[in-house]
C-alpha cells in the first residue's frame, strides 16, 4: 500500500474530531475536550507507544434561544486548553491510554464587560483502554471495528468561588462559579465508544460512536448525558500529508440537580437552560514526517445548532498539535 500506513493516519484522523463542546450547556456547561484526540481511532500495535499533545482554542460571541439567533445573554466565551495523551499496545488488539488535560484559561464575560469570571487548572484524567474486536485484511482492503470503555476522574476545582460585595452592608461574600468556568464537572463519568475502518487503497472511510454517561458531583450537580456519532474519510498525498473531512452529529441531554439544592440553595444558573443538537463539518490537514512525527491543525465549524432555552452557542473551535509513535521494542 503506497502512503502512509493507516495507523500512522489515525494518529491525526481523529484529533478533535469528537472534541465535545459542552460549553454549550450555558451557564451550566463545561468546557473543553475531554478524550480529543483520543477517540476518532482503533489501537496501537504491540510494544507502540503513542505521545501526543494539541491545544485547543474555542471562542465565541454567538447565542442562541432554540435555533435562532439571540443577543443579551452574555458579551463572550472563550477558553484555551492543552490536552495530552500516552498509549500504549499492549497486544497486537489492545491498547491502553492515559489522558489528560490543562485549562490555560476559561473566561465568561457578561454584557457590557461588567463582570469577568475565569479560572484555569487541570481538568480530568482519564483511563481509557481500547480492544479491536475485527481486524481484516486482505490484499489492498482493510476492516477493523474498535470497542472502548473510558473512565473519567476529576483532578481540577469544580466548586471555585468569586467574592461579592453587598453594596450596602459592605459585607464580604462568595458565590460558586457556573460549571462554564469550573476546570472540571467534579463528577466521575463512563464513556463507551466503538470505531469502524474500512481502508481501501487510496482513501479510507471511518465511522465512529460515543456515549458520555455522567456522573454526580459533590454539589448535586449531573451533566447532561452526551452522544456523538461521525462519519469521515480521509486520504494522504505525496505519502507524507494527509488531508480529512468529517460530518458528526453530536446530543446533549439537559443537567440535573439534586432536589436538596432546588429547595434550598437553586444555583446562580439556570440548569434548564441546558442540553442541544448540533451537527459538525471538520476539515484537517496534517504532515507526517518518517512515519512517527504528525503536525495537525483542523477547525470544527457549525453546519446546524439547537440548544434548550438561551444558551452560548458553538462558533469558533480550532485544535493544532503533535502526535509522536515508536516501537519500545
Amino acid at each position: 500500500m503506497h502512503g502512509l500506513p493507516y495507523k500512522a493516519l489515525l494518529i491525526f484522523i481523529g484529533i478533535g474530531l469528537n472534541s465535545f463542546n459542552l460549553f454549550s450547556q450555558c451557564c451550566a456547561g463545561g468546557s473543553g475536550s475531554p478524550i480529543a484526540g483520543g477517540a476518532s481511532q482503533g489501537v496501537l500495535q504491540l510494544n507502540q507507544v503513542d505521545f501526543n499533545t494539541n491545544y485547543q482554542h474555542i471562542a465565541t460571541r454567538k447565542f442562541l434561544k432554540g435555533d435562532a439567533p439571540t443577543k443579551g445573554f452574555l458579551e463572550n466565551y472563550k477558553s484555551n486548553y492543552i490536552y495530552n495523551r500516552i498509549g500504549y499496545g499492549v497486544s497486537k488488539d489492545f491498547t491502553m491510554y492515559i489522558e489528560t488535560g490543562y485549562f490555560v484559561n476559561k473566561t465568561q464575560v457578561t454584557l457590557n464587560k461588567a463582570q469577568t469570571l475565569d479560572a484555569k487548572g487541570f481538568g480530568d484524567l482519564i483511563l481509557f483502554p481500547r480492544m479491536t474486536l475485527i481486524n481484516k485484511s486482505k490484499k489492498n482492503k482493510k476492516t477493523e471495528l474498535t470497542l472502548g470503555i473510558g473512565y473519567k476522574i476529576p483532578l481540577g476545582k469544580y466548586n471555585d468561588s468569586f467574592k461579592q460585595v453587598e453594596p450596602f452592608s459592605g459585607e464580604i461574600f462568595y458565590i460558586t462559579k457556573p460549571l462554564l468556568v469550573q476546570p472540571t464537572s467534579g463528577a466521575h463519568d463512563l464513556i463507551f465508544y466503538s470505531f469502524f475502518l474500512k481502508d481501501f487503497t487510496n482513501i479510507r472511510y471511518f465511522a465512529n460512536a460515543t456515549y458520555i454517561k455522567k456522573g454526580w458531583n459533590p454539589l448535586g450537580e449531573k451533566m447532561g448525558n452526551y452522544l456523538s456519532i461521525g462519519v469521515f474519510a480521509s486520504k494522504t498525498l505525496f505519502q507524507s500529508v494527509g488531508i480529512s473531512v468529517q460530518i458528526r452529529a453530536e446530543w446533549i441531554d439537559q443537567m440535573k440537580l439534586n432536589k436538596n439544592i432546588l429547595l434550598y440553595a437553586y444555583p446562580n444558573y439556570d440548569y434548564l437552560a441546558t442540553g442541544s443538537k448540533k451537527i459538525f463539518f471538520t476539515p484537517q490537514i496534517s504532515y507526517t514526517y518518517q512515519r512517527k512525527l504528525t503536525g495537525f491543525v483542523l477547525t470544527e465549524i457549525p453546519l446546524y445548532q439547537k440548544v434548550n432555552r438561551t444558551q452560548i452557542a458553538s462558533q469558533t473551535q480550532i485544535t493544532a498539535g503533535v502526535s509522536y509513535r515508536f516501537m519500545l521494542k
